[in-house]
């Protein structure tokens, strides 16, 4: 019995799919374990606030600049063999996290796994852009972002557990430690998921290009605006991600009960929202589904930042922020893969998305310099929505490219 677009893919998509699903959940499960833990070393004094953030900041971008490393060097030496890297790299340096102790540790070490995580990311978005038929592109690579609220509910999962049966100062340790398990997808990945087939047929003359070809006039303007689009569209969401817990909480006085609340259907919003975002940009094209779903996502911040709304709804709209913000991360790695051709794909892919992410992360520190001077909430509406426009701005420039053969990208 088949059961929509999976029941479609034969074998080798399937495997593929299963692959990078798997391999964003347990990244995604390794990254969220530093934001559980953080109050944690906070209370014991492991760390101060200040440090707190700036190890959040040399994650990111180590991200920014694994992604981009990470799709040169599988435009080099191949899709499948740089995820096992990705994948390994990524636990290896979460679970030798239980050993730091001093502030330069915890912050080498969140660096490097950083670059693996920004890595896995966009080799993954690749990869199965490449291995899946155009006509599912769309919804089946959008799909695996739904990994990344697999992954924070597993850890959401774990960490209660490890301190019902250990004392904190244990726990975190154990909970690092336990970020290893990831390395056990590399045998799965080097058994039974095949190269992509785009990338092992490409010519002699292919299979050498400089990391600096994507800026090249040919494909300037394409990794410029592609950076711009990502930049906007991770600049809102981290803006709402990372203020929206204070502003409901100091703000509005939302009861630590309803944060928990809030914070559970946002995730199952990002849940849902890739799937949703997928099926829209087969039918409807890339370009213009990430701009409906940026308008759609700048009326709910709109409603969430200049409205007077009750709780219920507040926690409704939690949904829809989440089901938003996911569905637009899902689409930005294989909508760029159809933009570039096989030899520079994973870097110029890489960049656009990892660089995007990375002037993205600016955006919350904007927001608590101008929030000095006006309403928190007025200040996260203003700039939210602002990075929201320029993303579309830079959508309305790009080409459309839905569906295209990627074998005869050039």
């Amino acid at each position: 019995m088949k059961t929509g677009w999976y029941g479609e893919l034969n074998k080798d998509e399937k495997k593929t799919w299963w692959a990078c699903l798997g391999g964003f959940t347990l990244d995604s499960m390794d990254s969220t374990i530093y934001s559980l833990v953080m109050p944690i070393l906070l209370s014991l004094a492991i760390l101060t606030k200040a440090e707190a953030g700036i190890l959040g900041s040399a994650s990111l971008i180590g991200s920014a600049l694994g992604g981009w490393s990470a799709g040169f060097l599988a435009d080099r030496w191949g899709r499948i063999r740089v995820m096992q890297l990705t994948v390994l790299w990524v636990a290896c340096f979460t679970a030798l996290t239980a050993l730091c102790g001093e502030f330069w540790q915890f912050l080498i070490v969140r660096f490097l796994q950083g670059l693996g995580y920004g890595g896995e990311v966009v080799v993954g978005g690749v990869l199965i852009s490449e291995v899946i038929r155009a006509s599912y592109r769309g919804r089946v690579g959008a799909s695996i972002q739904s990994g990344y609220a697999l992954g924070y509910a597993i850890s959401l999962t774990v960490l209660p557990i490890l301190l019902y049966f250990f004392p904190q100062e244990l726990a975190w340790k154990l909970f690092f430690l336990i970020g290893i398990v990831p390395a056990i997808l590399v045998w799965f990945i080097r058994r039974l998921v095949p190269e992509s087939p785009v990338f092992t047929q490409r010519s002699p003359q292919q299979q050498k290009r400089k990391i600096t070809e994507i800026f090249q006039l040919k494909h300037r303007r394409i990794t410029v605006t592609a950076t711009l689009l990502a930049s906007g569209i991770f600049g809102g969401a981290y803006i709402m991600i990372t203020w929206l817990p204070t502003y409901l909480r100091m703000e509005l006085g939302l009861p630590v009960v309803s944060m928990s609340g809030y914070l559970a259907i946002n995730i199952l919003g990002s849940l849902v929202g890739p799937f949703i975002y997928g099926r829209l940009s087969d039918k409807f094209g890339r370009w213009k589904t990430i701009i409906l779903f940026l308008l759609c996502q700048i009326g709910v911040v709109s409603v969430y930042m200049f409205a007077s709304i009750s709780l219920d709804i507040t926690l409704g709209l939690g949904f829809l922020l989440g089901a938003l913000q996911g569905g637009l991360a899902s689409g930005l790695t294989p909508a760029f893969s159809e933009l570039y051709p096989t030899q520079i794909r994973g870097s110029g892919a890489g960049f656009c998305a990892s660089f995007g992410r990375g002037f993205g992360s600016l955006m919350p520190a904007l927001v608590g310099i101008v929030s000095s001077h006006i309403a928190l909430g007025y200040a996260m509406g203003a700039l939210a929505i602002t990075s929201y426009c320029v993303a579309i701005m830079a959508a309305l420039c790009l080409p459309n490219a839905t569906g295209v053969d990627l074998a005869q990208v050039e």
